[in-house]
């Protein structure tokens, strides 16, 4: 039976403008004062179908991609041996997307945002395309893993802001805390699966296999992606892009000023993201001083299952009503649990705490992804987040750079035998030996995080965010009307 999809319309009532009141020449593509024009096409998915083709798409490409990373890191390390090059590719990736946020944030919305999606894919697919010529030529360098994940890195970076700022346009305000929950549950997965299959496919089908089969996901996504249409975001007047990084910059960290309950939101993230940089870093160091590969193998196996759980109760259940007070409930569960992790050199005991902090963390993101959709027009919401996402996650760098050191210098040696802890409450509690140290830092950085969302949570503009600042407007998914005899596109029904 075939059924003709209702073509939902929205009225444009004017140009993007400057805000001196100057008609930005790129935004003559809008169309005319009070003209209309379709948000969707006939038999197009619309609303949370058309979330759930795109998401199906992005979930596939992000097990290859977690695939490939794994494999190539695995490369890395055999051909190196040194931890500092297997580090520093994740610090060049994270540097780059820092880097390149507010560049793709404009991008994200002043073009297609389908079609940045649609690029994004293809792109990655040519660069693991590259990967696997060089594998299967036996040109592959050492060297050449950095140039090539800064451009995959570029095409995550440009992909982001698009795929983020779609969401709310396709499913609406109602299944955001779902949607969320959703892509929280994917990423979850891909990062299970991903070392369980490479582990696998590296043996049987080599490095060169796994890049084509990394390939081959992202052509999958990209044929997704066509099946579906994206709705343009209402304009918003003085929403206009600038023209150059600093100008975009400047817009949305004024855009974020002028709701200072947000600007609090993300420095709560920007600290702690801090500490938990650090625990990211440190944890396998941790583990290693005394237990076994395999055993960190299963406290990272744990931990995805933790975040897999969460999400799926997310996506499930929703999320409290009462956003900002998950986010800074969970952040401080986290925080405790840090002190559970650092407590004793125990697997189970690890494992335990692993487990809990990460099935927290669907909630918190959840949370502040509705927060931050809700809250900030469609029109604009590439360049703010692009802002906020320098905001909550600029501090991981430099974590992971100071982790290590401070780990080696500072912290390990006070528990070391003859150690100026050793001989202390301190010692006789967490133990002396090799990764005590770290042990000691994450109980710091537990201590550390709680006192920051302490601190927060006096701030009225923060606890009283979601009523001080009003929804963004949103337009809801039309949903399909029932056939109507005669009409056009129905015969045969």
């Amino acid at each position: 039976m075939s059924r003709a999809w209702p073509v939902s319309r929205i009225a444009v009532t004017e140009h993007l403008r400057y805000a001196d009141g100057s008609l930005d020449p790129g935004a003559q593509a809008w169309p005319p004062l009070k003209e209309t024009y379709p948000l969707t096409t006939r038999s197009t998915p619309q609303g949370m179908k058309a979330f759930l083709v795109l998401w199906a798409g992005q979930f596939i490409s992000s097990v290859g991609s977690s695939v490939g990373g794994f494999s190539l890191g695995v490369w890395v390390y055999e051909r190196t041996h040194s931890a500092t090059s297997f580090a520093l590719v994740a610090f060049v990736g994270t540097v780059t997307m820092l880097l390149l946020s507010p560049v793709a944030g404009a991008v994200a919305d002043h073009w297609d945002r389908r079609k940045l999606i649609l690029l994004a894919d293809v792109g990655s697919a040519i660069t693991t395309s590259t990967l696997a010529v060089l594998f299967f030529t036996g040109r592959m360098q050492p060297w050449m893993v950095y140039p090539l994940a800064v451009l995959m890195v570029t095409f995550l970076a440009f992909q982001g802001p698009a795929l983020a700022s779609s969401v709310p346009l396709l499913v609406g305000r109602k299944q955001l805390p779902r949607a969320s929950g959703m892509a929280q549950t994917g990423r979850a997965v891909s990062q299970i699966l991903g070392p369980l299959t490479a582990g696998v496919l590296i043996g049987r089908i080599g490095y060169q296999g796994v890049a084509l089969v990394d390939a081959l996901t992202y052509l999958f996504a990209v044929t997704m992606v066509l099946f579906i249409r994206v709705p343009p975001p209402p304009p918003l007047e003085g929403a206009a892009v600038k023209r150059s990084v600093l100008a975009n910059l400047a817009f949305g960290w004024n855009y974020l000023q002028e709701r200072k309950g947000l600007v609090a939101l993300l420095v709560v993230f920007g600290v702690t993201n801090f500490c938990m940089g650090m625990v990211q870093v440190l944890l396998t160091p941790l583990i290693l001083s005394f237990a076994t590969p395999v055993e960190l193998g299963t406290v990272s196996s744990t931990a995805a299952v933790g975040v897999l759980l969460g999400g799926l109760a997310v996506a499930i259940w929703g999320i409290p009503k009462n956003r900002v007070l998950t986010v800074l409930g969970v952040i401080a569960l986290q925080s405790v649990i840090l002190f559970l992790g650092g407590a004793q050199p125990s697997i189970p005991l690890i494992a335990l705490a692993a487990f809990l902090f990460m099935l927290a963390i669907p909630f918190a993101m959840a949370s502040t992804h509705t927060i931050l959709q809700s809250k900030v027009a469609s029109a604009v919401q590439g360049r703010v987040f692009a802002v906020s996402g320098m905001i909550a996650a600029g501090s991981v760098p430099l974590a992971a750079l100071l982790a290590g050191p401070m780990a080696d210098k500072v912290f390990g040696p006070l528990l070391l035998p003859g150690g100026k802890l050793a001989d202390t409450a301190v010692g006789h509690l967490l133990g002396i030996g090799p990764g005590r140290g770290v042990g000691l830092m994450f109980i710091g950085l537990g201590a550390f995080s709680l006192i920051a969302v302490g601190i927060s949570a006096l701030n009225p503009r923060l606890r009283n965010l979601e009523t001080e600042i009003p929804d963004a407007f949103l337009p809801e998914p039309a949903a399909p009307k029932p056939p109507v005899a005669g009409e056009p596109g129905l015969e045969g029904a």
